[in-house]
């Protein structure tokens, strides 16, 4: 066995014996990725702000003590790689991980976001071993997070006219992550992560509606009425600021087109949307006021 023969099978080793951590292993990707370790007999280490140790991104004295033991660290950033200092602090925190023998880094980005891509860039320049993930619009947003009350009143308003999305599963991400996390082949790698057909925010109401037997319509309305409403609803101007950089920039069409990463990751096709929607039928979550 040569040297480099022997530093794999130490890391390999170590890996499998120390836990891995989950940065926002309570998030729509961080919790299926901490199921799936967990269930394959990878010891987790989820860390949020509620946990023990405790961790909070705008809080750098509780990043060591997480990284303390670890053997790879599954990196998300809330609320989005796009808010103003993100690049930074995932920066800073991608290199104290190394400096503490934690090279092994998984990051969730965003596809089409430069400010997402200025976060991926800090990350590479630490000398990890880093696999970026650049995912497409999640659909579980639909069912798990900020458009699931739209859809149970019957109407999503959004400043989107008729650009598409190829919305990915979280699923996938999820094994994609797996993946990544347990096996050096993927080193290096940057996936794009979509699903398998680009859909206009029409037509994915219309399957929605279809699949879950509501009366659900979808309206294209100004950026102006979108911010209003988003001001109604008490939002910090941040979270505001990140809708609307989202909404109005990044959902141009520079992402409409269909990628590969979950074929070149995992060996097989990306879920459908209408995979999810049924599954997320299925579990009632669109069922409250019918």
């Amino acid at each position: 066995m040569n040297v480099e023969e022997s530093e794999y099978a130490v890391n390999n080793e170590r890996q499998e014996h120390e836990p891995i951590l989950i940065i926002g292993g309570n998030g729509k990707t961080g919790r299926r990725v901490a199921q799936r370790l967990t269930e394959q007999g990878f010891p987790v280490r989820i860390a949020s702000r509620s946990g023990n140790p405790s961790f909070d991104w705008n809080n750098k004295a509780s990043w060591k003590p997480v990284l303390e033991g670890v053997g790879a660290v599954y990196i998300t950033y809330y609320p989005d790689l796009a808010i103003p200092g993100a690049a930074d602090a995932v920066g800073a925190f991608a290199k104290l991980a190394v400096e503490n023998d934690v090279k092994r880094l998984v990051l969730l980005s965003g596809r089409g976001e430069e400010e997402a891509q200025r976060s991926e860039k800090a990350l590479q320049e630490t000398g990890a071993d880093w696999t970026i993930l650049r995912s497409s619009w999640f659909a579980q947003n639909f069912s798990e997070h900020f458009l699931l009350e739209p859809v149970l009143r019957g109407m999503i308003a959004l400043p989107v006219g008729d650009v598409k999305e190829p919305f990915i599963d979280v699923e996938d991400i999820a094994d994609v992550a797996v993946a990544a996390l347990t096996d050096t082949k993927h080193v290096g790698q940057i996936y794009e992560l979509s699903g398998p057909r680009a859909l206009t925010f029409a037509e994915v109401t219309e399957e929605i509606a279809k699949t879950s037997g509501r009366d659900i319509r979808y309206k294209s309305i100004s950026t102006e009425q979108f911010i209003s409403e988003l001001q109604k609803q008490g939002l910090p101007e941040d979270i505001i600021s990140l809708m609307e950089e989202l909404f109005t920039k990044v959902l141009d069409g520079r992402n409409s087109h269909v990628a590969n990463g979950v074929q070149r990751a995992l060996g097989r096709d990306p879920r459908d949307f209408s995979d999810y929607a049924r599954s997320a039928s299925a579990t009632g979550v669109w069922d409250a006021g019918k």
